[in-house]
């Protein structure tokens, strides 16, 4: 399993970084990670640490060195990560949940299984073009299906930011599960959170990711959305994969920036040996 990961994050215009990205592996299987910590509730950034945490742990503990079920593990992480958050809430007697959004996606025999819950995003590209992005759980998201709105306006609608769904509600989460895709090499995987795709138009995520290696791209992303969002722009947060092949045996190849988010959480599993 050969493949490249980049990730890069910078705070914008808020006080504080409540985003996080993360990624795990193992010989045969990979895991990538988005969490967008929800600033309307009391401690998003513990949120959003706390799922991936969570999440890197029991895929650790699951993926032995491949998932039994993909599809079954990813709900499990969510659900693992929703339970974390009650009970850190119930040990430190918090009035509410912290609440985070999240993304993930497994990888593993050259097919790649996501899920979501909010509106941190993840695109599959392939030679310039998005072949599939996930469906935001927001107000605005409703409205566009409703035909109420035209999907231009989705970055900049006044409801953009209110979600029906998240991780951490008094709710379970309602988990959003695409069908495993088939990879070919070259193909792109780019998990990001809502800073991002609401500065930079979707054309010119392709275009940027499919000109240049993704070290150069995701920083030059993320510095454009951070840009564009200004003095008042949320936090910035993009998490991409190259897949290359899919050779038996052949260790995951992760490519990571020294210039990391102080903020981000990298959790970097070595592969496991039969």
């Amino acid at each position: 399993m050969r493949f490249s990961v980049y990730q890069d994050s910078q705070v914008g215009g808020r006080p504080s970084n409540q985003d996080r990205m993360g990624y795990c592996f193992t010989r045969d299987a990979l895991l990538l990670l988005l969490a967008d910590g929800m600033g309307g509730h009391q401690h998003g950034e513990i949120a959003a640490s706390l799922s991936l945490q969570t999440m890197g742990t029991l895929f650790r503990e699951r993926a032995r060195p491949l998932a039994d079920d993909p599809a079954v593990l990813l709900d499990e992480l969510v659900f693992g990560a929703h339970q974390a958050l009650l009970a850190y809430r119930a040990a430190h007697r918090l009035p509410d949940t912290p609440r985070t959004t999240i993304v993930a996606c497994l990888v593993q025999q050259g097919r790649a299984w996501w899920v979501h819950c909010g509106d941190s995003r993840l695109y599959w590209l392939r030679h310039g073009r998005i072949l599939a992005r996930t469906v935001d759980h927001s107000h605005v998201e409703r409205l566009v299906a409703l035909g109420r709105v035209s999907p231009l306006e989705r970055a900049n609608h006044p409801d953009r930011n209110r979600l029906y769904n998240c991780v951490g509600a008094p709710t379970l989460p309602q988990v959003d599960r695409a069908a495993p895709v088939q990879l070919q090499a070259g193909d792109q995987l780019l998990l990001c959170s809502d800073g991002l795709w609401s500065m930079v138009r979707e054309h010119e995520l392709a275009l940027r990711l499919s000109a240049s290696p993704l070290e150069q791209a995701i920083p030059a992303l993320v510095r454009q959305a951070a840009v564009a969002g200004g003095k008042n722009g949320d936090n910035v947060t993009a998490l991409a994969m190259t897949w290359l092949d899919d050779r038996p045996g052949f260790a995951g190849n992760a490519l990571l920036t020294d210039g990391l988010a102080r903020d981000s959480i990298v959790t970097s599993i070595h592969p496991q040996r039969p």
